[in-house]
């Protein structure tokens, strides 16, 4: 069996999941149908949602289920500012962080590139850090803006953004505020309702629950425009047919996530502290991206370690590694393949030459000492090779 070291990309459905996920299977019923076995499947979605709720510290109805978070993602962007500009046709600006997730970057730059918006974006430190500041000004400077995104956890270096800050100023400016909590859902203490808030983005396959489903928290008051129509079963924002076996599991894997969390931060915590720091050890010049601080499970993803190894190619990193039998990547999985330094890393300011020799390992539930010590058995040969590689002709 390999070694798994990739579960910011997904990370293993847990027991409890599974087998909530199968029983939820067996069973027929349409959530939206009127017969016995429909009101079984919607009582089955509305317990589930209930029990979201509860673990996001967010009420029932603002809890909205998607097939992930792209389309959570998108739904926040796009619904938000269409209805935005249908009160008032000069609120089209968006304002974002430079290191979004492509499922939020790639959506602003659509409606940039359609006429549909205009966009400002906000530059980190060289730790990954949004500064409120920076978000004062932006929104003192452009008093047209419709929406502010910035992710409450990086994908990619770890960096946790201060997002209670951020939406305190967005709604001092009456601009609502949605931030991407794929990464942080079920690793990091977080209430919806405390941030500040208006829109969050939630994933089940990062804390355990299966692929394809998702949930977009959204306040009462905040304005949507659906993606797609249909049968409006999601607050008349967001229709199709709801599965209910995959929304069950989710609530399951969520409960199990915030459950254990504590525990299970400071034990990643660990692994990932000894990971980094058995790597920079090597001598071979490696260093981390992000600011890390070690046993620092707050400011930075307790499973993350984001590893620089100047002279190589961190897509040969990666293939030399799988052939070692050990699993990671160099960033986002949706842009795996892409022969192109990460964009979270330039906007940093990190160069194009540093950022090409990117390694994000990433820990979970399921990760072991073992793993640890498997990468970094692997590592010295496949860092060679990937500088032979690098240097040749």
């Amino acid at each position: 069996m390999p070694v798994y070291l990739d579960h910011a990309a997904t990370t293993p459905m847990v027991p409890a999941a599974i087998e909530a996920y199968a029983e939820a299977l067996a069973r027929v019923g349409n959530p939206s149908s009127l017969h016995t076995s429909g009101r079984k499947a919607r009582a089955l979605v509305e317990e589930s949602r209930e029990r979201i709720a509860a673990a996001l510290d967010a009420r029932p109805s603002e809890v909205i289920f998607t097939s992930g978070g792209t389309e959570a993602d998108n739904l926040a962007i796009k619904g938000s500012l269409w209805a935005a500009v249908a009160s008032n046709p000069l609120r089209r600006r968006v304002i974002a962080s430079g290191i979004e997730h492509h499922a939020v970057l790639d959506p602003i730059v659509h409606l940039v590139d359609t006429g549909q918006a205009d966009v400002t974006w906000l530059e980190p430190d060289r730790c990954g850090h949004v500064q409120v500041e920076d978000l004062t000004r932006a929104l003192a400077d452009t008093g047209d803006a419709a929406l502010v995104t910035v992710m409450w956890a990086n994908n990619e270096v770890g960096t946790v953004q201060p997002i209670q800050g951020l939406a305190e100023v967005a709604r001092s400016h009456g601009v609502p505020l949605h931030t991407d909590a794929v990464q942080a859902v079920g690793h990091l203490r977080l209430s919806f309702a405390d941030s500040g808030a208006d829109l969050m983005t939630v994933s089940a396959h990062k804390f355990g629950g299966p692929i394809g489903v998702g949930a977009l928290l959204a306040r009462r008051g905040a304005a949507l425009v659906p993606l797609s129509h249909g049968g409006g079963q999601e607050r008349q924002v967001r229709s199709g047919t709801l599965d209910a076996p995959a929304v069950h599991a989710f609530a399951v894997a969520l409960d199990e996530a915030v459950r254990v969390r504590d525990v299970e931060a400071k034990r990643l915590g660990t692994l990932r502290d000894r990971l980094i720091d058995g790597a920079m050890a090597l001598g071979l010049g490696i260093t981390v991206s992000g600011c890390w601080s070690p046993g620092d499970v707050e400011d930075r993803l307790p499973g993350n370690a984001h590893l620089l190894v100047p002279d190589a190619e961190g897509d040969s990193l990666l293939y030399l590694l799988d052939a070692a039998g050990v699993e990671v990547s160099t960033g986002s999985a949706c842009q795996a393949g892409v022969p192109r330094p990460s964009h979270v890393l330039l906007a940093m300011g990190y160069t194009d030459r540093e950022a090409r020799g990117a390694l994000r390992i990433s820990l979970g539930h399921s990760s072991t000492d073992a793993d640890v010590d498997a990468f970094l058995a692997a590592l010295p040969g496949v860092v060679e090779r990937a500088r032979r590689a690098s240097r040749r002709p």
